[in-house]
């Protein structure tokens, strides 16, 4: 049985600041605050990283790597244009109800008041899955020959706006509407003029 290597201390903070997003809804998160919770000085948050905004840019990273690269394997796995798509929602849906957290992040939430280039951030995350959504899309024309009854752009807005819909949801109800809830009959609805 091998143990779970400890955490760096990079890691411990931005884990506790993920937890504090989670636990802290509607509460501004200080450096000061966030340095107790982590039971260090200010001053070592700041050996970590050089400001808040990078600490937040830290979990945004997080963010990305997690569901880039999750679909990259749905990707190289499936060949199906719907069932692409479903997958990448699904995957989405998932990570935004294990990580509550980081749900404030994705809905803008948490980062009222921060530097805007979080916020720009956030929009290019969102850019990125619609670029990769509408990808999808175009390889199914390309692909089988097949389109779907909507613009490949239209498509892919409107399932960037549904999951973005879903997160928002699940920040306001204080993370008791899950994300994933009812996903396999709305995906069926949304997909059933294909």
């Amino acid at each position: 049985m091998t143990a779970n290597p400890k955490p760096s201390r990079k890691e411990q903070i931005l884990q506790s600041l993920a937890l504090m997003l989670e636990t802290m809804p509607g509460q501004r998160i200080t450096t000061a605050k966030l340095a107790s919770e982590v039971g260090v000085s200010e001053a070592a948050l700041y050996r970590h990283f050089p400001s808040k905004a990078r600490m937040f840019e830290g979990l945004i990273d997080f963010i990305e790597d997690s569901i880039f690269t999750r679909i990259n394997i749905i990707l190289t796995d499936h060949k199906e244009a719907v069932t692409r798509c479903s997958h990448i929602m699904h995957v989405l849906l998932v990570f935004s109800e294990r990580n509550p957290g980081m749900c404030r992040l994705l809905a803008g939430d948490a980062l009222v008041g921060e530097n805007e280039r979080l916020r720009t951030r956030i929009h290019q995350f969102f850019e990125k899955l619609e670029s990769q959504f509408k990808q999808v899309i175009r390889e199914r024309k390309l692909r089988d020959g097949q389109e779907f009854a909507i613009a490949e752009q239209a498509l892919a807005n409107l399932l960037v706006s549904y999951a973005e819909g879903k997160i928002t949801q699940y920040v306001r109800s204080g993370f008791d509407k899950k994300p994933s809830a009812d996903f396999n009959e709305q995906w069926q609805f949304l997909m059933a003029g294909k």
